[in-house]
């Protein structure tokens, strides 16, 4: 697929950055939801990439939906575009491998509902987070009133989605929401050395962690503890594992084969 709203680059470190590329404010349409779902697909299909890095060109990470181009949708386009964008993030939550949001800039409607379906989210200090929907008489429609409940908690979810207002940095990193906040020349920095870190793991290991860590979070303890014994098992039977296991005993690094 030719890229027309996104950039898509592997590094030779084994980490793949996607950038979302409508500046200066990214907004996102039915093409780039089209593109990040395909781009993912890519991506879980290539042994050569063991971590992601979602950010933004420009200004912002994104600024939220188009609204211009979602006003010339009728009832049954913009069910289409609201299926487009859920598939294309559940292929991001969903991605076998970990994916870091280099949040620069405003996150709002869509682009903060794309951070959410990320493994981590770092941001720069003039980021800014929200889900503005209700202000535009709808509400999210690309998982924000589910995820962002399940990662901050459901009192501080309301407080964000009724009201619609947006947070600076500051407030983020006291929700939870994001896990550091660093200067924005320092943010592409950061995020690389974090996914570097998350390269250098088994990728059996990181992938029966995720599976267990996500599918285990809306099951039942009982179940999502046999999810777990289960995904244990499989990452125990790889090769991975008795290098992990000998590099510990000989005192040396590990090299994986992910296998």
């Amino acid at each position: 697929m030719s890229m027309e709203t996104l950039q898509y680059v592997v590094g030779e470190n084994h980490v793949a950055t996607v950038y979302l590329n409508r500046p200066p404010y990214n907004p996102l349409n039915r093409q780039l939801f089209k593109e990040l779902g395909f781009i993912m697909d890519e991506i879980e299909q290539d042994p050569n990439v063991k971590a992601v890095i979602i950010t933004g060109n420009g200004g912002a990470f994104a600024a939220g939906a188009d609204i211009h181009d979602m006003m010339k949708l009728n009832g049954s386009e913009i069910l289409d575009m609201c299926q487009l964008s859920r598939t294309a993030l559940d292929k991001v939550e969903s991605l076998s491998k970990p994916v870091i949001a280099a949040v620069n800039g405003l996150a709002l409607g869509g682009g903060c509902e794309l951070t959410l379906a990320c493994d981590f989210r770092i941001c720069s200090n003039n980021t800014k987070f929200g889900l503005p929907e209700i202000n535009l008489g709808i509400i999210p429609g690309g998982g924000g009133t589910q995820r962002l409940q399940r990662l901050i908690g459901q009192a501080k979810a309301k407080e964000l989605l009724y009201f619609g207002e947006t947070i600076d940095a500051e407030q983020a990193l006291a929700a939870g929401l994001v896990s550091k906040i660093v200067e924005l020349d320092q943010l592409l920095p950061e995020a690389e050395q974090w996914a570097q870190k998350l390269a250098d793991k088994s990728t059996v290991a990181m992938r029966m962690m995720k599976k267990s860590v996500n599918s285990g979070s809306s099951a039942d303890l009982h179940t999502a503890l046999d999810l777990e014994t289960a995904c244990f098992g499989n990452a125990f039977a790889s090769e991975d594992r008795q290098e992990g296991m000998n590099s510990f005993i000989e005192k040396r690094k590990p090299q994986f084969v992910g296998r």
